[in-house]
């Protein structure tokens, strides 16, 4: 899998959730253009009597995808509205046509931490208090106030979040 996000031919994942009758409980959506190697966490190979002998599998760590790379096509049995579902897929392909995957993991941090954050809007203030666990992960960045804030410029133009004014930005 890691193999197949370096080389940018990773594919979309539709992931269902049923119940014992078969009835479609959720229906899921993440388009490939969210899966980088931080999502991807590596499994022991089988062992050397399985029928698959040495084949490494790996887990989808969900815990690290924005929201807005979960795209839900059935939500607790109801069907999602095709158009805001349609309208979510295009807003993230912007993603896809960034090909350096440090860049890549810069925006999806940054898009989760607004997801964090519970209203609508928010500050940079805000966006500023994931300093220290971004900092965790990169040790050796000493710009990680400046890096939010050009990510948040990329989210804007985007039209992932909106500017409302001096440090004030809204969710959209």
């Amino acid at each position: 899998m890691i193999d197949k996000i370096k080389a940018n031919t990773q594919p979309n994942f539709f992931f269902l959730n049923y119940t014992n009758t078969f009835e479609v409980k959720n229906l899921l959506l993440i388009p490939k253009h969210f899966f980088t190697s931080a999502i991807i966490e590596k499994r022991n190979p089988l062992s050397a009597t399985a029928q698959r002998a040495n084949w490494v599998w790996c887990n989808i760590l969900f815990s690290k995808l924005p929201e807005s790379g979960k795209i839900y096509i059935v939500k607790n049995w109801v069907f999602e509205d095709k158009d805001r579902t349609k309208k979510l897929r295009e807003k993230g392909m912007f993603l896809n046509e960034e090909r350096n995957q440090e860049k890549k993991w810069r925006i999806l941090d940054t898009m989760n931490c607004v997801d964090k954050i519970h209203d609508d809007q928010f500050s940079l203030d805000e966006i500023y208090e994931f300093e220290s666990m971004l900092k965790t992960k990169y040790p050796n960045n000493n710009f990680i106030k400046d890096k939010l804030r050009q990510q948040l410029q990329v989210l804007r133009d985007k039209g992932i979040i909106e500017f409302i004014g001096r440090g004030k930005y809204r969710k959209i």
